[in-house]
């Protein structure tokens, strides 16, 4: 049957195997203790795997946690896209979509605080590192989409608001004054910057 998917061969079974063991590891192990507590060695004999291998998969601990995290943002933004469409208007619509996100970075703060740190100034040549980023460009989009949808924002301002939201988002999560601040409080300040620059 034509376009139909082939079945992965062996190599590439086992290779994603011990994906999925690496990424299991390292996400038990960062939520138990946090990313500064946790060493490559113990994610790879979580994972039981040779150090050597894990580094084929991500060559830093920074890389490992992007891993992790990327799928939780992934399934956040899906979250908050879907919580979205329910609000009834701009700034109900953008905290919905946002919401989630919020939540995610904040389940482990530390880890929340460097996943930010390590999409700002890792290397964008790595894998889970562009990953990240394109996460934060399908938040743009949707943030745009709903200014565009909810506002009647023209596409380009749309866009120019969608990144500074963005930005007040990221700087809430990572702000060291923000280190101890609850998902309603971080929640509070982007709602308030969000509000203004709607007006």
């Amino acid at each position: 049957m034509p376009g139909a998917a082939q079945p992965l061969g062996r190599r590439e079974r086992n290779k994603q195997e011990k994906l999925e063991r690496i990424t299991a590891a390292a996400s038990e192990l960062f939520a138990a203790h946090g990313v500064d507590d946790v060493t490559t060695q113990q994610i790879a004999e979580a994972a039981d795997i040779g150090t050597g291998t894990l580094f084929l998969y991500a060559r830093t601990k920074g890389e490992l946690l992007l891993l992790v995290q990327n799928t939780n943002y992934a399934a956040a933004l899906k979250r908050g896209r879907a919580a979205a469409t329910k609000a009834k208007d701009a700034l109900d619509a953008v905290l919905a979509l946002v919401t989630p996100v919020v939540e995610c970075n904040r389940a482990q703060i530390d880890n929340g605080r460097t996943y930010l740190r390590e999409m700002v100034f890792g290397d964008p040549t790595e894998p889970h590192h562009a990953e990240a980023l394109s996460i934060v460009a399908q938040t743009e989009e949707a943030l745009a989409g709903t200014l565009t949808e909810r506002a009647g924002a023209a596409e380009a301002d749309a866009a120019a608001l969608a990144r500074v939201i963005s930005a007040v988002m990221f700087v809430e999560m990572a702000a060291t004054v923000n280190a101890g601040s609850s998902v309603k409080d971080i929640l509070a300040g982007i709602r308030t910057q969000v509000a203004a620059i709607l007006r």
